[in-house]
């Protein structure tokens, strides 16, 4: 074997794990706790922040935009910790967190999104048992996320506009977009700029980063 084909093996055992532990440790917990206080945070301050009525009113359907900013607690939590469970967990303390800081929106409206949010995100990785961890597949989870927040939204905000019609095929089409690069994409670079420090040696994530030759 050359090279080559060592460094190719290489990135398919990083990216590919053949036998995931799927068992949490305190260690998972405390990561995935701290991954929904800090997300639950950062939606409170966006929350604050007329951006979505701001968008909405230049293009109607626009504010789809938003929903990645509002559903990555789920994915960065799966992407680190890789646990089942990690990303429905992680969106609901960050629900919860939001709550308590002052949220303009009420209980319920806030944790059925979660909860879909995270459910969404979690049945990506249940489709291929927790096993396959490349970038696509977080563009995936990111727009699954944020497409769980326009499933309510179509019951609950939306229940008057018909999602067929133009307004409703804008704001699916920009939530998608925005949960595939924020909630993805971006995460899936967050997470690697964390694992490169070194802070993620006892996770997978961080090892498959760092040691990438390792099997």
């Amino acid at each position: 074997m050359n090279r080559t084909d060592r460094s190719d093996q290489s990135r398919s055992v990083s990216s590919v794990s053949s036998r995931p532990s799927l068992r949490w440790r305190v260690v998972d917990i405390a990561v995935a706790s701290v991954i929904g206080v800090a997300s639950g945070l950062i939606f409170w301050v966006f929350g604050l922040i007329p951006l979505y009525d701001a968008l909405e009113a230049l293009v109607p359907g626009l504010g789809g935009l938003m929903n990645g900013l509002w559903v990555f607690a789920g994915p960065l939590a799966l992407f680190i910790v890789r646990k089942p469970g990690s990303g429905l967990y992680a969106e609901v303390i960050a629900c919860f967190v939001e709550m308590i800081l002052g949220s303009q929106w009420s209980a319920i409206s806030e944790l059925i999104p979660a909860l879909l949010q995270g459910l969404a995100a979690e049945i990506v990785f249940a489709i291929v048992a927790y096993r396959i961890w490349t970038w696509w597949m977080a563009m995936i989870c990111g727009t699954a996320a944020s497409l769980g927040t326009w499933v309510y939204e179509l019951f609950h905000k939306f229940a008057a506009i018909a999602p067929g019609g133009k307004y409703g095929l804008a704001f699916v089409i920009t939530a998608a977009i925005s949960g595939a690069v924020i909630a993805g994409l971006a995460m899936w670079g967050v997470m690697i700029a964390i694992a490169k420090t070194g802070a993620l040696d006892r996770f997978a994530s961080g090892r498959s980063v760092r040691f990438p030759s390792e099997k």
